[in-house]
């Protein structure tokens, strides 16, 4: 084969296996791909509670908080932003304000908002706004929206602790009063679970836990 072909067919190679795992591709064939979020306010059983977080990819904060004992239900979709009912490829573009989030049912006897700050904190850039990782853009900003005013309190002292923590870094993790959370497209629930091999390849390639471990190698 002639070699600039052979280049030629290598860079077009490298390109899509980019986009494939960034889920370029995703919902591409599937029929809800153009429809709009729906506005969602998760019907809480006596003695659950809710909680919002954004910190990137909501593949990847859906994954992280499934983990935690306690956690009943998640849900990734987007809020923050002034579109109603949102689409995947409308978010995306960086027009519409949103921001790509996960919903926690929790059950607050078993693990406090406390608790799932913690976590949060573990696992998002929290130096680094418009951005998380490899994903570029406003919707991938980090946030914690509170749903009443202790949430909001605790999300306060927490981020205060974990600046005295980092003192030379400035945080830039917003702390904002929960609106509107427009449940994201079927596809993209439990992504993780449903396309685990692409999502491994994605979460590796996009360097997000070598970013982790690097930062909190570095807490005072």
């Amino acid at each position: 084969m002639h070699p600039q072909r052979w280049l030629l067919l290598t860079a077009l190679a490298l390109a899509t296996g980019y986009v494939w795992l960034s889920g370029g591709f995703v919902g591409i064939t599937s029929m809800h791909a153009q429809q709009g979020g729906t506005a969602v306010q998760a019907p809480l059983k006596p003695g659950l509670a809710v909680a919002t977080f954004a910190s990137g990819c909501f593949w990847c904060t859906e994954s992280d908080f499934d983990k935690v004992k306690g956690v009943v239900s998640t849900t990734s979709g987007y809020t923050g932003g002034k579109v109603p009912n949102p689409t995947y490829r409308q978010v995306t573009t960086g027009q519409t304000g949103h921001a790509e989030a996960v919903q926690v049912v929790f059950d607050p006897a078993v693990v406090t908002y406390e608790a799932l700050l913690d976590d949060y904190w573990h696992n998002v850039d929290p130096f680094t706004a418009n951005r998380q990782f490899c994903d570029v853009g406003n919707q991938y900003r980090p946030e914690i929206f509170f749903h009443n005013e202790a949430q909001r309190a605790a999300a306060e002292a927490s981020k205060a602790r974990v600046q005295k923590m980092f003192p030379r870094q400035p945080i830039v993790v917003a702390i904002t009063a929960a609106g509107p959370f427009y449940q994201a497209e079927e596809y993209h629930q439990d992504y993780y679970k449903k396309n685990s091999a692409q999502y491994r390849f994605y979460r590796f390639g996009c360097g997000r836990d070598r970013r982790l471990e690097e930062i909190w190698a570095n807490a005072g």
